[in-house]
């Protein structure tokens, strides 16, 4: 199956403290899985399926043990949807073991990770690994359902039926990607706006897919030839060194502590998107903001909580721009940028004041308090009105947000009306 998911509940610790919806549907996910794993209707269970669940468990707790620190590094890096690529041996699991011993395999391998990859990691209790758990085996079942709509009982009935039995695997394993997709987001207490904040960008989803392939090529060596299935930790271990290399790509351009663009990456894209306009004959805007009395929370609550307002402050922004290639980006402190290709000038002003608006209803979570009256001033410009360079666009707009905070803060001020 599919990866360790996509694992999108909140980053608090505790499951009760995710919101009365969340916590009745990972409870509920939870509930289902386990009459599902215990239905009587499973085969008797004979030696050989007791070896290959074995061969599986051992195989994934070598795999995730060898990639063990990429997998932390991800999960300190990465924004929901995330891949951990269990699906090597669950989606295996679908195609050679009956629905108990399916429980086990991901039990075991959900146990094993949060004990050797995940116990470090405040982000990560057990509540939230109990409930990825049960999503993932949730989403094998409904891959077992396929292979029961098509008459095909497991991998070796597959192979018998020839390209009936191809189909048959193929269907399965996309009802495990697309149910896993679905099945996860009601399990976030908050969802993203835009398609990559939802179900992953391209590479996440094609690691996926990737990963469910070496999951049916496993499950076939298993079937046939059973040695040959330790082949498939190469290819493995392979994908788990480009998902290190792509965060230290990611790292080059990307704020740690909030996940927005840092200056060299949200610069980057700029410049490109200043190309574009300019052999296009197009427009962009550009927002300069600055968290309001930033100082006192950190003098307040300490530089903790503010650590944690800035993520706050950043997720309210990435949901309140339009989600089509508009880039937020963190320059330091508690200035933040954001740049809005093609977007009509007259749109800008709303959208400005959208972001101040959701600043403002913020609620940060703080010890045993939590921090409200947040509030934002926000200077804007345009391309090519305000200035026909990078630079004198962010001049513009660093001026205007000097106004704001000049004339009373928590305020939207255009470069226009600056005197």
């Amino acid at each position: 199956m599919r990866t360790g998911l996509r694992f999108g509940l909140a980053r608090r610790s505790a499951l009760w403290r995710q919101g009365p919806r969340v916590v009745a549907y990972c409870l509920a996910s939870e509930v289902v899985a386990v009459a599902l794993a215990l239905r009587p209707a499973s085969p008797a269970v004979d030696r050989r399926t007791l070896l290959v669940l074995g061969t599986l468990l051992v195989l994934g707790v070598v795999q995730a043990e060898t990639g063990r620190r990429v997998e932390r590094n991800q999960r300190r890096r990465s924004q929901p949807p995330h891949i951990n690529m269990t699906s090597a041996w669950t989606f295996a699991g679908v195609l050679l073991l009956p629905p108990v011993l399916l429980a086990v395999l991901v039990a075991g391998l959900y146990l094993h990770l949060a004990m050797r990859s995940w116990y470090r990691l405040s982000r990560v209790p057990a509540s939230r690994t109990v409930s990825n758990a049960a999503i993932i085996l949730l989403s094998c079942y409904a891959a077992q359902a396929a292979l029961r709509l098509a008459d095909v009982e497991d991998i070796r009935s597959a192979v018998a039926r020839g390209w009936a039995g191809t189909f048959a695997v193929v269907a399965a394993g996309l009802t495990f990607f697309v149910v896993n997709a679905l099945l996860v987001l009601p399990a976030r207490r908050r969802i993203g706006r835009t398609p990559a904040a939802l179900f992953g960008t391209w590479s996440d989803n094609g690691l996926e897919l990737a990963t469910l392939c070496l999951g049916a090529v496993n499950a076939l060596a298993l079937a046939t030839l059973p040695g040959l299935a330790a082949l498939v930790l190469p290819p493995v271990l392979l994908l788990h060194r480009t998902v290190l290399v792509k965060q230290l790509e990611v790292a080059a351009r990307r704020d740690e502590k909030t996940g927005l663009y840092n200056t060299t990456g949200w610069h980057a894209l700029a410049e490109r998107t200043l190309s574009d306009a300019e052999r296009h004959s197009g427009t962009f805007g550009l927002l300069m903001l600055d968290l309001d009395h930033f100082k006192q929370v950190n003098d307040t609550y300490g530089h903790l909580a503010g650590d944690a307002v800035l993520r706050a402050v950043a997720q309210a922004i990435t949901s309140s721009v339009r989600g089509r290639g508009d880039a937020v980006g963190r320059f330091g402190g508690e200035e933040f940028v954001v740049l809005l290709p093609d977007i009509d000038p007259a749109d800008i002003g709303p959208l400005a004041e959208r972001i101040r608006r959701a600043v403002s209803t913020l609620t940060v979570p703080a010890g045993q308090c939590s921090i409200t009256g947040l509030s934002t001033s926000i200077g804007t410009a345009n391309y090519p009105t305000s200035g026909r360079s990078l630079q004198h666009l962010l001049d513009a707009a660093d001026t205007a947000l000097y106004r704001a905070k000049a004339t009373g803060r928590n305020k939207v001020v255009h470069v226009t009306d600056v005197v």
